[in-house]
């Protein structure tokens, strides 16, 4: 039996955490789980026979930092772990997966690590797995779409195995870096996987409200691999509120609701899997139901076709454009990405992004162009090129599911982009053209719509993934172009039931008073099933029927959308957004301009002294994205891209006119502590705390409560911040403030991190929880205030 037929026929168990069973077999704070394959394998096949026992159909590999990235000693670690593993298994439906947990860094642009580093190092792991005999591979505990992206490929290019994938959540129902359920569905859909879901992070019962959601989306059997339940500290050690029965009633429902995979994360045991084995014995799961959700995304937003037109920006596209073909040229990506802010400004739901001009390197220039633009902005990008090598480079490296412009009706076309699409997982846009050109009747029209249908189908690529473009032709050379156009998109939209769009402007092509023209043909096609629209979004006659039909068909509920469009209208004829003319050093931070701010700072420079700057512009900026980012409207990667730009910014200020001492706010050490290589968060927090004027002494990661200590007296700071990401360290977070109390009483310790909440920091001795960094920027504002 394989394990695609297990879930076909019922539930699948997962077994629970290694990291507790280890601890109660005398793994030490610090000592590095994987080691344990080779000085304790009987000890580790132990484990893994007690979970089997209890009912779990796969163990989980005890591979979780078994990473290139972490230990020189991977590949070793990875085959006794798999060999320890299959040793356990007694029956033929006992399966072990080969467990890939993050690499403990940050991609760029948020941090320091490459998508392709990051993709060579999961590779790494990926086929000594396969080598070493793995039945599965579980990526698990992924925080960032960018690094599940990155494992996934590594996976589907290195091995033919099933691919599982379960992200964390926070109490929001968001990762780390602000993507939400519908956006890791979308990109994990589109990536192929074999399942997907959750684990970690969150107990059983809080986890349920968000199972409910990932199931109304899915099309693929659903993991829940949950914590028991939350983490609390007695008399030194950690334990879980939930126990092994209150976890089994809260996984029977979340069963009932739909998920089919299901198991124990951090504080879970054998005996919570027995109990869940036993609650599932007498029921059936629920049948898969495939979804049928058209859905575009970027890494922190989903765009969904439904009731509402999407708009599509136009406005990066050389076409038309002498000052964007300029700007291609000379590869001024200051330009460029002034355009997409601006158009994200001006209301579009998703931005077009063509580069293409015969003297530039498409390939090189298209993946520079997407990696700037998704760093200052979080919508969802069409990747718009008919080069093969460009488009697959780009869709390689694009950090979401995008939307690909285009394919047709002619079979090279096709078989060019229906493989990349397949692959990288996207939503295509299919124009109603082949080998003999745009036809001119609306029937001729929706056969080739059904011959790329059906193509797409041959590759697995299910209609929802397409999108029909009837082609629009301008109406001064053909009366009847319109009329064709809206008849051929409302019979593919009635009888296909596929989503469809529009570039609107070519049909007032040679006419004066263009947007008279266009916005009334929108409206026109609105009324016949369009669903998305490329337009530009600076054309207040177009924005004008958008909202005023929202408005009339009872979308904008309340008209008010409508009201507040018109409320705000100005009479201009602005096409884009100026720079450096409407930019300030406030706003460049804002939208993560660094070379904006670098200019603008050095000009503030001769009219205000540093300190006036830092205070009057800088701060300003910093707390007007902290306080978007606390609000849930901005996530961590734009709060780290201001933070960035606020550096570069403050660095001009140095360079040209050195701060004193003085100026620094407070001293602040911070460290991940002992036993612990993920240093995420602390990374996080260090950049935002040296942004507000703090001077940050970071020690790294798996730091002894010695060495902090020494710190703390070498600098005398009043603060310290602690990071954690383990449960199994967690004591050795204790121990370092135990420590710091009894020889610094007078120290605030701070401490952050995925297995702590405000409860538990109390029980361990903290002074404070910040649950993000711009808590931690509060706290400190608080110390040295």
């Amino acid at each position: 039996m394989n394990i695609e037929k297990l879930i076909t026929n019922g539930f699948v168990v997962f077994d629970g955490a290694m990291g507790t069973q280890l601890q109660a077999k005398g793994l030490l704070p610090g000592e590095v789980p994987e080691e344990w394959n080779i000085s304790h394998s009987i000890e580790i096949t132990k484990i893994h026979s007690e979970y089997f026992e209890a009912g779990a159909s796969v163990a989980t590999a005890n591979t979780f930092g078994a990473n290139p990235l972490k230990t020189d000693n991977y590949q070793i670690y990875i085959e006794k772990a798999i060999e320890n593993a299959n040793k356990a298994k007694s029956a033929s439906n006992q399966f072990v997966a080969l467990d890939i947990g993050p690499t403990g860094k940050l991609l760029k642009p948020l941090g320091d690590l490459d998508f392709e580093d990051a993709y060579q190092a999961f590779a790494k792991v990926v086929v000594a797995g396969d080598k070493a005999g793995a039945d599965l591979i579980l990526i698990e505990t992924m925080n960032d779409p960018y690094e599940m992206k990155a494992a996934v490929l590594a996976a589907k290019e290195n091995s033919n195995l099933p691919i599982f994938a379960t992200f964390v959540l926070d109490e929001n129902g968001r990762t780390i870096t602000g993507a939400d359920i519908v956006t890791m569905i979308a990109l994990l859909e589109g990536l192929g996987v074999d399942a997907l879901g959750v684990n970690c992070s969150l107990g059983a019962k809080q986890l349920k409200e968000y199972v409910s959601q990932i199931i109304s989306y899915s099309s693929l059997p659903v993991i829940v691999n949950p914590n028991a339940g939350l983490p609390y500290v007695c008399n030194g050690k950690t334990y879980f509120d939930s126990t092994a029965e209150e976890f089994a009633n809260d996984m029977s429902e979340i069963a009932d609701l739909g998920a089919r995979i299901l198991g124990g994360c951090c504080g879970t045991t054998p005996e919570y899997i027995k109990a869940l084995t036993k609650k599932l014995f007498d029921k059936q799961p629920k049948e898969i139901i495939k979804k049928n959700n058209t859905i575009v995304s970027s890494f922190a937003r989903a765009c969904e076709f439904k009731e509402k037109v999407i708009l599509i920006g136009e406005r990066i596209n050389p076409t038309g454009k002498p000052k964007l073909k300029s700007a291609i040229k000379s590869e001024n990506l200051d330009y460029i990405v002034s355009e997409a802010i601006g158009q994200e400004e001006k209301g579009a739901d998703m931005l077009d992004v063509n580069i293409g001009l015969p003297e530039i390197d498409e390939k090189e220039f298209l993946c520079k162009t997407i990696k700037e633009i998704q760093a200052v902005t979080a919508l969802p990008l069409q990747i718009d090129t008919s080069n093969k090598e460009a488009l697959e480079a780009a869709m390689r490296i694009y950090n979401g599911k995008p939307l690909v412009n285009s394919v047709n009706g002619e079979q090279a076309s096709m078989d060019a982009v229906f493989p990349l699409v397949k692959k990288y997982g996207g939503v295509v846009i299919a124009l109603t053209l082949d080998e003999n050109g745009i036809p001119s009747t609306a029937q001729e029209r929706y056969n080739i719509a059904v011959k790329i249908i059906k193509e797409a189908e041959k590759y697995g690529i299910d209609r929802k993934d397409i999108i029909v473009d009837t082609l629009c032709l301008t109406v001064s050379s053909d009366k009847n172009a319109p009329a064709v156009t809206l008849q051929a998109m409302k019979m593919i939209k009635e009888k296909l039931g596929v989503k469809t769009s529009l570039g609107i402007s070519n049909v007032s092509f040679g006419l004066p008073k263009r947007d008279y023209v266009n916005s009334t043909f929108f409206t026109m096609a609105l009324n016949n099933g369009l669903d998305a629209v490329i337009m530009n979004p600076y054309s207040e006659e177009m924005m004008k029927s958008y909202y005023a039909y929202n408005a009339l068909m009872g979308i904008d509920l309340g008209c008010e959308k409508y009201i507040n469009f018109a409320n705000e209208t100005k009479e201009n004829n602005t096409n884009s957004l100026q720079l450096p003319e409407d930019m300030t050093l406030e706003k460049a931070i804002i939208k993560g301009l660094k070379d904006e701010a670098k200019k603008i700072a050095e000009k503030l420079l001769l009219e205000f002294s540093p300190l006036d700057i830092v205070d009057r512009f800088i701060i300003p900026a910093l707390n007007a994205v902290g306080v978007s980012y606390e609000k849930g409207i901005t996530f961590l990667p734009q709060l780290l891209m201001s933070a960035e730009t606020a550096t570069v910014a403050f660095e001009v200020i140095k360079e040209k006119v050195p701060l004193d001492e003085t100026s620094i706010k407070g001293e602040i050490v911070i460290a991940t502590v002992k036993g612990d290589v993920h240093d995420i968060g602390k990374n996080i927090v260090k950049v935002i705390l040296q942004n507000y004027g703090y001077k940050v002494y970071d020690l790294g990661k798996d730091v002894s409560p010695e060495r902090i200590l020494a710190e703390v007296e070498k600098t005398n700071a009043p603060l310290v911040g602690l990071s954690a990401l383990m449960t199994t360290t967690v004591p050795a977070m204790e121990r370092t403030i135990q420590l710091l109390k009894s020889k610094f009483p007078k120290t605030k310790i701070m401490v952050g991190g995925a297995v702590l909440n405000l409860e538990y920091s109390i029980k361990i001795g903290a002074d404070k929880y910040a649950k993000d960094a711009m808590e931690a920027v509060r706290y400190a504002q608080e110390i040295f205030a």
